[in-house]
């Protein structure tokens, strides 16, 4: 506290109520909030760089299985990401139905999401005939792009902040509800390594590499990246209120423990995917 102290009378941090922000767009009778808006943005222009990928060769699905898991993912990310979010973070959702469902309030998690989102790929590729894998591939390609924008509207709305630090970070920052001590702009980290960065690694490895052409490969590499972003920014990130103490005790946040299983997961298909032949190489598959 006193080294805080010392540093907050040598400058000051900013405050996110000098950013002027607000939660969305006033329409008079309803409140339009940025972090719907962020989702609906994520999933359409997901949407739209699907459609651009399956024009290119070797692609495992039509327009018509997009425009299904356009409809399905979208489902299974909303229903998925606050179900998870009442599972693992807030349990006492599920004795308020009522406030399960204000989505708007906030509150997703990604594993939960994620799980949504596996269920509505594998639920199209039977439906389809389609290789589950190849299809998973080629839509982990477009889901950092949900990732950038939800995290910037846990921004916009003062939410998920960081921890407390100390003014040696230029960009601490002091936000309404989390005290006076300035802290990490934690969201912002998640949107660049979870988003922004991983954005930058998946079209690189579609579009300027074969990597499509090994089943697995795109997701692994994915799966464990976003994996290790959320890991790493948990160092940052001020647990949820109701979590502290289970931090405490084990040494690691929540997030941090549901994301170790996903890391394993994400590197063997990684393994797995290289260790085989690629598409169309000619070479037999090992046994």
């Amino acid at each position: 506290m006193l080294i805080l102290s010392a540093a907050a009378s040598a400058a000051e941090p900013i405050y996110w109520v000098d950013l002027g922000l607000t939660q969305g767009i006033d329409l008079g009778f309803f409140m339009l909030r940025w972090y719907s808006l962020a989702y609906l943005a994520g999933i359409v222009l997901g949407y739209w760089h699907l459609t651009r990928m399956i024009k290119a060769p070797g692609a495992p699905l039509a327009q018509r299985h997009a425009d299904d898991l356009f409809f399905y993912c979208t489902l299974g990310i909303i229903i998925g990401g606050r179900l998870g979010y009442a599972t693992f973070y807030q349990p006492e959702l599920w004795a308020d139905p009522g406030e399960l469902v204000q989505l708007w309030n906030g509150g997703m998690s990604f594993h939960g999401g994620l799980v949504g989102v596996l269920l509505a790929i594998a639920y199209v590729s039977w439906r389809g005939g389609l290789n589950f894998l190849r299809v998973a591939d080629y839509i982990a390609v477009c889901v950092p792009f949900g990732m950038m924008f939800g995290r910037i509207a846990n921004f916009v709305n003062g939410e998920l902040w960081g921890r407390v630090t100390d003014l040696s970070v230029p960009w601490a920052m002091v936000f309404p509800g989390a005290g006076p001590m300035p802290r990490h702009p934690s969201q912002l980290y998640e949107a660049l390594l979870e988003g922004a960065l991983l954005i930058v690694v998946m079209l690189l490895l579609f579009w300027k590499t074969r990597a499509r052409y090994r089943p697995g490969l795109l997701v692994g590499v994915f799966t464990a990246g976003i994996a290790l972003g959320r890991f790493t920014v948990e160092f940052f990130r001020e647990p949820d209120a109701q979590l502290q103490e289970f931090a405490m005790r084990t040494g690691l946040s929540m997030g941090q423990w549901l994301t170790i299983p996903l890391i394993a997961i994400g590197i063997g298909m990684v393994l797995y995917a290289l260790s085989r032949p690629a598409l169309g190489s000619g070479r037999p598959a090992t046994a």
